[in-house]
């Protein structure tokens, strides 16, 4: 249940079995995207501001303001609709989610949002965790738009990538003063749009501003805010930083090249026919070169010279003008050959007079070596792998498996080499080397005077290795000068950029390789169908693409297995499977039905219901459990739901409750919902006996923690009521159809609930006017004595408006900064803030005052803040936005303001005695409003 002005708002629904509807409030001028985008500018750049900051605040609604935390994930002009004013509003929550309000990312796996607009942290996690922040950079997105006028991914643009790309576009004519490409001086408002868009879609989320602080950007100064980083993918000269070159290159296609691709991809949920996409592949940053007698290479290998972002640090390849050199595993490989998947490679040490293999780990070595996530390089893959393994022996062994070197022996140390297979080694990106598979019981058989010295893979994919049993030393070199095969990791899209080109490429040059007899039969074609399918998209999605070495064994199984699975699907599985689906479709829809209708129940409940004061007698257990009484009446504990919703119900005196005050607390509380608002759960109105149904609070009022004798909560925690307080009066100021004025913000009436989560409460003296009414005309004097703004009591301070809840809540954050009253009886100076103004400038001046030396930091901010709040004139005070941007900044930010009181030192001037005394003297002070125990719970 949600009510912002900047949010749609659901009227009502329907739910009949299958049959379900929804009732939004009518939108009548539309979504923003027909104004934004038409051919005649349709707002002004004011106008444009407005809307934008509007927009914001009902994210930031969803984000801070309800009691569970809702992510949009869909922001876009074509869900901002416009009401007669042309007031902004937040709609579509199709894909919305709900999340705990304490929870800094949440666990989405799901692609949520339109193309364009979707955060990056959505579509990999390397930039970041999916959070609030998601809706941020959609937000940035409309803004750029609404600043030039035209789509982030626009089909009429140029190919040129600095004009496809939107924000690069942006980018680039922000920092050259051009826009609409000529170049004009930019409407302040017009850079303002574009600086905090780009902010906006920083790459990284932790970049990314928070909504509020996108509001304060909204709301400030244009020369205040810095030109971010460019924050996107780019090869200009502003480029901050280098992304993966699998993410890097960027990335423009056209919907209908994509459609199949598309097809397979959930969550996407709208995708006009107009817009084009960015997806990976289209730059060409890293061209192919030659080295020593290879042509064309590309990624993965580089050389030298190459930039950090093209290929593979270890495929660097050392050019000669004759060979190309490696180096795996600290060993040097001339490179032979470079094939589209794999490369040959010879050992250098082939060249010497007694040439052994160039890495030496022993073999369990390499099986214990983990390398995790790491991408792997298969070497020498094979049906059959041989291994020439060489040995060192302190004694002479007298076995026709050791083939002797001689070249490498000694009297006292005898080298050997033995001849192994159903080994398959691999070699990670950090150039270790790695076996698959060990033939163990063969290792197992060394001689004891046997050690492990080196090995090599023999031969390699072209051809069948051939080893003869009674093969020598010699003959091993051999094959060993021939080089063996090594092939690239297929979890690794290494082609060119990764792109759907090269991917297409590659499934064509395999599928070029298979007999063409296979495609003979339907079976046959389907199978080819599938493997070619399944190699694109293992290209695509980086995943182990599988081989295909003898067609002629497996096409045939294939076949086969294709026919017995239509058999058995046809007269087994489908039957079966039809008679599940249907089975679990009524299962899912009962319990579908079932869910909607307890949701119903609930939402029942928690809206704003008329009792009879019968039901109260019932929800009360006949009054039995009474939390307290004051002013107004009696408030007793309830249970709505079996139990399961806890209330407080207020009983109003006849006498104490006028009709007046009665429907000021219903129409203003009934009708709206903010994390920091007391909720209203409804009410009763019989003849004599009204009563009004909250929410059930049961830590009580502020005030009881705050005058303790013993401090109830740290800084933080009193900085974090007092941020929830000012976003809860902020939202009755800003976020209502109409806007609320308090009139009697107080300790008292700040409830706190289970987790000291605060709640402004007690509507009684509230009044509502029009939002863009700036003073409004009451001359009833309203609120307590000691939180009552000046302009109440004599025009002479100003007019009457939300500044009046601004000085309240200024005088409630001193309260809180001290831990007395304002006006205490019992302390040795009656007024209080005058202590603390006192104790501020000699603090600062000597720093040894009593009470300000050591202040706590947020301490000291609370007491700025409140002596902000509290100046005498109300256009010297802040709003509570710019409260909120206080308590939220950093306090070395903030300035010491004017004495804001009365006075007799240097003060700014001196008031008639008549209102002097009224503020100064405690002992006069009768309470305008009644102190009322409201919600809370007593303590016995």
């Amino acid at each position: 249940m949600i009510h912002h002005v900047n949010v749609v708002r659901l009227v009502g629904f329907c739910s009949e079995e299958m049959r379900r509807a929804l009732v939004y409030e009518y939108m009548s001028r539309g979504s923003l995207d027909k104004y934004i985008f038409s051919s005649e500018r349709s707002f002004s750049w004011d106008k444009l501001n407005e809307i934008a900051l509007s927009i914001a605040r009902g994210i930031n609604y969803l984000h801070q303001g309800c009691d569970m935390q809702i992510l949009h994930f869909d922001i876009k002009p074509h869900n901002i609709l416009l009401d007669d004013n042309f007031v902004p509003k937040v709609a579509d929550f199709g894909l919305a989610k709900l999340y705990p309000r304490d929870k800094s990312f949440v666990s989405d796996r799901a692609l949520r949002g339109t193309i364009g607009y979707i955060a990056p942290e959505i579509v990999s996690r390397s930039f970041g965790v999916i959070s609030d922040k998601s809706d941020v950079y959609s937000f940035g997105m409309l803004l750029l738009e609404m600043a030039g006028g035209r789509r982030n991914a626009d089909p009429n643009a140029t190919t040129n990538a600095s004009q496809a790309y939107y924000p690069s576009w942006v980018y680039d004519h922000l920092i050259d003063q051009q826009i609409d490409g000529s170049v004009v001086d930019m409407h302040e408002l017009e850079r303002k749009l574009c600086l905090v868009g780009l902010w906006c879609i920083q790459m990284k989320s932790h970049d990314r501003p928070t909504m509020s602080e996108a509001i304060e950007m909204l709301e400030g100064d244009v020369d205040a805010l810095e030109v971010p980083p460019r924050p996107f993918f780019c090869d200009g000269d502003g480029a901050i930083g280098i992304s993966p070159p699998q993410v890097m290159d960027s990335y423009y296609l056209h919907p209908n090249e994509l459609a199949a691709i598309l097809e397979d991809i959930d969550g996407i949920t709208e995708l006009a026919s107009s817009e084009q996409i960015m997806l990976k592949g289209g730059i060409e940053k890293c061209p192919s070169f030659s080295c020593g007698h290879l042509k064309g290479v590309s990624a993965p290998f580089r050389c030298a010279a190459d930039p950090p972002e093209c290929g593979r640090k270890t495929y660097e390849l050392i050019c000669s003008d004759t060979k190309a050199t490696i180096l795996i595993d600290n060993a040097t490989y001339y490179v032979k050959e470079i094939d589209y998947d794999r490369f040959w490679v010879i050992d250098s040490s082939v060249n010497s007079s007694c040439p052994l293999p160039g890495w030496n780990h022993l073999p369990d070595q390499y099986e214990h070596k983990v390398s995790g996530n790491m991408i792997e390089v298969e070497l020498a893959p094979a049906e059959t792998q041989i291994q020439a393994n060489f040995v060192r022996c302190s004694q002479e062994v007298k076995n026709i498996a050791y083939r002797p070197v001689n070249c490498a022996s000694s009297n006292y140390s005898f080298v050997y080499v033995l001849l192994s297979t159903n080994y398959s080694s691999t070699l990670d990106f950090m150039g270790n080397l790695e076996p698959s598979t060990l033939d163990y019981d063969y290792i197992g058989s060394l001689e004891p005077s046997c050690g492990y010295l080196a090995m090599t893979p023999l031969g390699g994919i072209r051809r069948r290795t051939v080893v003869s049993s009674n093969a020598s030393y010699e003959d091993v070199i051999k094959f060993m000068r021939e080089g063996f095969a090594v092939r690239f990791p297929h979890s690794y899209v290494y082609r060119g950029t990764g792109s759907i080109k090269e991917c297409l490429t590659y499934s064509i040059r395999r599928f070029r390789d298979i007999p063409s007899s296979t495609g003979a039969s339907i079976g046959g074609r389907i199978f080819l169908i599938s493997f070619i399918d399944g190699l694109f998209w293992s290209c695509m999605i980086g995943v182990p693409i599988p081989e295909y070495e003898d067609y002629d064994y497996i096409i045939p199984f294939a076949i086969l297995s294709i026919k017995f699975l239509a058999v058995l699907c046809r007269f087994v599985l489908v039957p079966l499977a039809i008679l599940t689906f249907i089975a679990h479709k009524y299962w899912k829809t009962r319990v579908a039905i079932d869910a909607v209708e307890k949701f119903l129940q609930m939402q029942q409940i928690l809206g704003p219901m008329r009792y009879a004061y019968t039901d109260l007698t019932a929800i009360t257990s006949h009054f039995r459990d009474r939390l307290g009484q004051g002013g107004y009446g009696s408030v007793y504990k309830g249970v709505l739901l079996m139990g399961i919703v806890q209330v407080a119900v207020k009983m109003l005196n006849s006498t104490s409750c006028n009709g007046e005050e009665f429907i000021s607390e219903v129409s203003t509380i009934g009708k709206i919902h903010h994390v920091n608002v007391v909720r209203l759960v409804g009410f009763c109105y019989e003849e004599m006996r009204k009563a009004l149904v909250y929410e059930y609070m049961p830590r009580g009022s502020l005030d009881k923690y705050i005058f303790s004798s013993e401090r109830s909560f740290s800084w933080d925690k009193l900085n974090e009521i007092a941020l929830g307080i000012a976003r809860g009066i902020n939202y009755l100021h800003q976020g209502c159809d109409m806007q609320i004025l308090h009139f009697d913000i107080k300790p008292h009436n700040i409830l706190l609930d289970d987790n000291f989560v605060p709640k402004v409460a007690d509507f009684g003296l509230a009044k509502l006017y029009p939002r863009n009414k700036s003073f409004v005309s009451d001359r009833a004097l309203r609120g307590t004595i000691g939180y009552i703004a000046p302009e109440m009591v004599s025009r002479s301070f100003g007019v009457i408006s939300n500044k009046c809840d601004v000085y309240s809540f200024g005088m409630l954050l001193l309260e809180m900064a001290g831990g007395r009253r304002n006006a205490d009886t019992k302390a040795s100076q009656a007024y209080y803030p005058s202590l603390v103004y006192d104790q501020l400038i000699n603090g600062q001046q000597v720093g040894e005052i009593p009470g300000a030396i050591d202040m706590h930091e947020l301490e000291r901010k609370l007491c700025l803040v409140g002596l902000w709040c509290i100046q005498m004139k109300s256009y010297d005070r802040p709003s509570m936005s710019e409260a909120i941007e206080m308590l939220d900044g950093d306090v070395d930010a903030l300035q010491v303001p004017p004495r804001p009181f009365f006075c007799d030192g240097d003060g700014i001037g001196m008031l008639p005695p008549s209102v002097m005394d009224s503020y100064l003297h405690s002992t006069e002070m009768t309470g305008i409003s009644e102190e009322d125990d409201g919600i809370t719970e007593l303590a016995s």
